[in-house]
Formats: C-alpha cells, sequence, structure tokens
C-alpha cells in the first residue's frame, strides 16, 4: 500500500489522482489533501477519503475548514483524528509529513515551489505536475532530489511520455526530444485573428480538461515552453536538443530520436489518469486506467512546425533558458501575472507575449543560486509587470 499526499487536490489534476486511487483503493491510500479555497470540494474529499492531514492556503477558507472540523468531529468520523494545517508554512509541514510516501505536486504556479522543495528534503518521492517548479529553480531542485536521493516522476503527459521512452537507454545514444502540443483552441489563427479573442474563447481547449491557467498558457504556447524549460532539467538535454511539434490530435504525447534516425513514441488516449496512474506504480503499470487507443478508429496524425511569429510565447520560454539565471523565473512571474489578468478582462489576449518580451528584455539576470534570489526575481517582475500593463491601459 502506497500513501499519498497531494499538493492541490481540488485542481484538475488532483482530481483525476482522487479517481485514478478511488478505483485502486487496494494499492493506494490518501494520507493527506490540500486547497487554496475550494472547501465545499475539500469537504468531499476528506470524507470520501479519510485523510490524516489537510492543508488549507487561504486565511478565511482555512479558518471556515477548521469550524466545519471542530463542530462534526462527533458525527462524521472522518475528520476525528484529522490534523489541519494552514498557510504557507503549514503548506510546507503538510509536504514533509512522515505518512507520505509520495507527494503528488499539482498546485499551478509559484506556489507549488516551497512545498515541493520541503518534501524533496523530507525524502518524499515526488510525482511532479507543477511544471513552474522546474521553471524557476530548476537547478536548485535536481540538486536537492540527487542530495536526498528522491526520485521525481513526472505526471505531465509529455514528459511521462519522454520518461518512458528514455527508459534503459543511454542519453548518449538520442539525437533530440520532441514535446508535441495541441496547438490549442487558435491553432493556424494569424495575429490578427488574436487581436480580439476572449477569455471564453481561449478556454476551449480541443482535447484535454484543465484549468484555466494551464488552458489559457495552451493557447499562447507557453504552456510548451514551460515544459521545454522542465524537460531540459527533468532529463538534462540542452534547448537545442529539445523541439516542439503541433499535433491536433493529441495521441502522440511526445517522441524520442536517436542517433540513427530511429523514433520511439508514447501514444494514448488524452486523459491525465495515464501519467499519474504510471507516477503512482512506477515502475509496475495498473490495467484498464484510461480508454484504450484504436489508430484504426483514429486515422490520421498529423503534425506541424510552431508558429513562433504568431505564438511567440514558446520562443520566449527557449530564450529564458538560454539566458539562465533567474530569467526563466521572470518569464513565469510575468506570464502568471498577465494570464490572471487576461482572464479577468483587463487586457488583450496579444498583450501577454507583448509584455512579457518588455518584461524579459528590461530584467538584469542573476545566478539563481537561493530561494531568496529566485523570489525577489519573481517579486519584481509582477511588480513590473502590473506596472507596464498601466502603462498600456
Amino acid at each position: 500500500m502506497k500513501n499519498i499526499s497531494i499538493l492541490g487536490s481540488t485542481g484538475s489534476i488532483g482530481k483525476s489522482t482522487l479517481d485514478f486511487v478511488a478505483s485502486n483503493s487496494d494499492k493506494f491510500n490518501v494520507v493527506g489533501l490540500s486547497a487554496n479555497s475550494s472547501i465545499d470540494l475539500l469537504k468531499e474529499q476528506i470524507i470520501n477519503f479519510k485523510p490524516e492531514i489537510v492543508t488549507v492556503t487561504n486565511e478565511e477558507a482555512s479558518r471556515h475548514l477548521i469550524s466545519w472540523v471542530d463542530n462534526t468531529r462527533n458525527t462524521t468520523t472522518a475528520v476525528n483524528e484529522l490534523t489541519v494545517f494552514t498557510g504557507e508554512e503549514g503548506l510546507c509541514d503538510f509536504a514533509s509529513h512522515e505518512k507520505a510516501d509520495i507527494v503528488i505536486s499539482s498546485i499551478v504556479g509559484a506556489s507549488g515551489l516551497k512545498p515541493t522543495l520541503a518534501a524533496i528534503r523530507a525524502g518524499k518521492e515526488i510525482g511532479l505536475a507543477n511544471k513552474e517548479t522546474l521553471v524557476m529553480a530548476g537547478n536548485l531542485v535536481m540538486d536537492e532530489a540527487r542530495k536526498h536521493n528522491v526520485r521525481i516522476l513526472p505526471v505531465d503527459s509529455e514528459h511521462s511520455a519522454i520518461f518512458q521512452c528514455l527508459e534503459g537507454r543511454k542519453t548518449s545514444d538520442i539525437r533530440r526530444l520532441i514535446l508535441t502540443a495541441s496547438g490549442g483552441p487558435f491553432f493556424g489563427k494569424n495575429a490578427a485573428d488574436l487581436k480580439n479573442v476572449t477569455a471564453k474563447e481561449a478556454l476551449k481547449h480541443p482535447n484535454w480538461s484543465m484549468g484555466s491557467k494551464i488552458t489559457i498558457d495552451s493557447s499562447t504556447l507557453m504552456n510548451k515552453g514551460l515544459e521545454v524549460i522542465e524537460a531540459h532539467h527533468l532529463f538534462g538535454f540542452p534547448p537545442e536538443k529539445i523541439d516542439v511539434l503541433i499535433h491536433p490530435q493529441s495521441i502522440v504525447h511526445s517522441m524520442v530520436e536517436f542517433n540513427d534516425a530511429g523514433m520511439l513514441a508514447q501514444l494514448s488516449q488524452p486523459d491525465m489518469k495515464g501519467p499519474i496512474a504510471y507516477a503512482l506504480s512506477y515502475p509496475d503499470r495498473v490495467h484498464n486506467v484510461i480508454s484504450r487507443c484504436f489508430l484504426e478508429e483514429i486515422g490520421a496524425l498529423t503534425f506541424h512546425s510552431p508558429d513562433t511569429a504568431t505564438f511567440p510565447c514558446l520562443q520566449f520560454a527557449y530564450e529564458a533558458l538560454k539566458g539562465g539565471g533567474t530569467l526563466p523565473a521572470v518569464l513565469n512571474a510575468s506570464n502568471e501575472v498577465l494570464v490572471e489578468l487576461f482572464l479577468k478582462g483587463d487586457i488583450n489576449f496579444t498583450d501577454i507575449p507583448a509584455i512579457i518580451e518588455n518584461v524579459m528584455s528590461d530584467h538584469n539576470i542573476s545566478p539563481a543560486n537561493d530561494l531568496e534570489t529566485i523570489f525577489e526575481a519573481d517579486r519584481m517582475a509582477r511588480s513590473e509587470t502590473i506596472d507596464k500593463v498601466r502603462r498600456r491601459l
């Protein structure tokens, strides 16, 4: 029986993880659940999975949960032995709790970095779905993982695919990694088409059901750019050996090309329970996790080069990776701010890459050797992004 804690249990990855666990309760046990503010859903998860520990980062939401736990201890058996952590410090205590064997890191954004590091330093195996952890502090995180002999298992479908294709292979035999991207809802559009798109349109992903932030990142190709940076840190390949192809069907999740020009690809239906299950059960495989993939029914699989002139965020990620130091953290922070503003209707879709480019060009890169430096770069980038938005309005 493997004990699991989930950072971000009320998000898309967290819910899919719990769906998988519910179907395999003889193999996996949930010991910890965490959320920011989705308390009603968290209550349902507590009742259904009976964790030993819970954390809520939002102050008002945490007060609400604590009150509910106190009022139901005598009537709801699921909360009788429950320990509640709160705030950022509590999230790190939660992530490093002794009972967990593996921590699924699925909090979206920069807020996932500190608790993931705390889990690594506590020797926990990591199922990594929070790509921002490696984007912001990849060298630091991977050094800590090696120091504490911690295995980081990728949960993103693309990195899980690469991980599977690389198993048993020598790095020296690999010519390049190829990450695939659906292209999002605006594949084939030009710059003029994108000027007046709405958040509602950008959230209509053709293949995947994801949270709003990741879905917007997919529509700008920033999500794929962040994945390029993540792949660099996970697998140790330089940016010039990591390519991206647009694959609208989302059946081929990624590929590896060898020096002899042979290629391996991992294929399956687009369902996050697949890579989640592989991370949780590795090196074994669980039966009947997702729907089977019948290629004769799918028909054609197509691939295209990304249009970085129309969707420059992908290119910005390569530039941030090559620039190194604090530049990837700046890229990530500026993007997080702009996506939130776009979702609120405060800026246009095309403002996202335009302002990111300006913020990156103004940044003086520093070595990203410690969290203090990284989070200071993050803070400065957020402030500068907001200033630039105000000047444009």
